[in-house]
């Protein structure tokens, strides 16, 4: 399965964009994604964030909610 289908159209922001992105929005209005390694997740992570490892992400794609934005990292 070719995971990135499920997430186009996809623009990059910086950091900037990405904590005002998160800053104006409200709890379950937008999924963070984190798609590091456990061990990175546990070291330290954005708030609310999901972790779903990279080489597990075409199995789990169905933990993301479709109708909402999802900010990847």
């Amino acid at each position: 399965m070719k995971w990135m289908q499920f997430l186009t159209p996809a623009t990059s922001i910086d950091f900037k964009e990405t904590r005002d992105m998160i800053a104006r929005a409200k709890v379950d209005e937008l999924v963070i994604l984190d798609v590091r390694q456990a061990n990175e997740y546990r070291q330290s992570h954005i708030p609310g964030a999901t972790l779903i490892p990279l080489p597990e992400l075409s199995g789990r794609l169905g933990e993301i909610d479709p109708q909402k934005p999802v900010l990847v990292y």
